[in-house]
C-alpha cells in the first residue's frame, strides 16, 4: 500500500461539501481530519459501533453490508474516489447500521463530528449542501429498491453493465469496454442477486452476442442492443 503523505486539504476542497469554504474554514476541518489506510479486506467500522464523523474515500473501495437472520451478506453501497459516507447516522448519533469494509487497498479521511457541527453554525450554505448530498444518496437508494422490486433479475444486470459503460469512452462499432470495479459476488449481492444468478445471465447475454466475458473484463458490442435486450 501507498505510503506518501497526502495534501488533506486540497482533497477536501475538491468535495463538492466543502468547494465553498474559505482558506481558514478548510484548515479548519483539515486539522479534525484523519488518515485511515486499509488492506483489502480490513474493517473499517462494525455494524453498532459509535460514530464520531464521516467519512471520504481517497483512493479504493468501501463496501457497505449487513448480515441477514439467515447470515447471508447484503451489500448496501460500493464507495469509490472521493465519495463520502456516513453523514446521516453522524447527525443522528446512532450506531452503524451496516459495517464497512475494505474491497481494495483502501485511504479513507475520517472528518470528526465537532468540527462538521461548527462550521454549520457559522454558515447555512454548509448544512444546505450537507442536506443536498445526503438527499441525493437517499434517492438513489429508493430508486434502486424499486429497481430491484419492479425490473428483472436480467434487466438489473443490464442496467448495471450499461451504468459502467457511461463512464468509458465508446471504441469501434460502439462497443464498450468495461472492468467490473469488485468481485461478482460482491456486485451480485448489491443487485440482489445470488452469484449464480449473475453468472447464468452473464452466460445468457454473451450466448446472446451482446457481450463478452472474461474474467472481470466485459465487452459490450452494442449498448443499445444491450438495452433494448429483454
Amino acid at each position: 500500500m501507498s505510503t506518501e503523505k497526502i495534501d488533506i486539504p486540497g482533497l477536501l476542497s475538491r468535495m463538492p461539501l466543502f468547494s465553498a469554504l474559505s482558506p481558514e474554514d478548510l484548515a479548519v476541518m483539515a486539522a479534525a481530519t484523519r488518515e485511515r489506510r486499509l488492506q483489502k479486506g480490513d474493517r473499517l467500522f462494525q455494524r453498532g459501533d459509535q460514530p464520531k464523523g464521516f467519512f471520504l474515500v481517497v483512493w479504493g473501495q468501501i463496501k457497505l453490508a449487513f448480515t441477514s437472520a439467515q447470515g447471508n451478506e447484503k451489500v448496501v453501497e460500493i464507495l469509490g474516489p472521493l465519495q463520502s459516507f456516513g453523514e446521516a447516522v453522524m447527525f443522528l448519533d446512532q450506531p452503524y447500521p451496516v459495517l464497512g469494509d475494505a474491497l481494495a487497498d483502501t485511504l479513507v479521511l475520517h472528518i470528526g463530528s465537532a468540527a462538521v457541527f461548527g462550521q454549520i453554525e457559522q454558515d447555512p450554505r454548509f448544512a444546505r449542501k450537507l442536506l443536498a448530498g445526503m438527499s441525493i444518496r437517499l434517492h438513489t437508494m429508493v430508486r434502486d429498491v424499486e429497481s430491484y422490486a419492479l425490473r428483472s433479475s436480467t434487466q438489473r444486470v443490464i442496467g448495471y453493465l450499461l451504468q459502467l459503460a457511461e463512464s468509458v469512452p465508446c471504441a469501434a462499432k460502439g462497443e464498450h469496454a468495461v472492468e467490473l470495479p469488485t468481485s461478482k459476488q460482491v456486485i451480485a449481492s448489491r443487485l440482489s442477486l445470488t452469484p449464480e444468478t449473475l453468472s447464468r445471465i452473464f452466460h445468457e447475454l454473451s450466448d446472446a452476442g451482446l457481450i463478452s466475458v472474461q474474467g472481470k473484463h466485459i465487452l459490450i458490442h452494442d449498448a443499445a442492443r444491450l438495452a433494448e435486450h429483454d
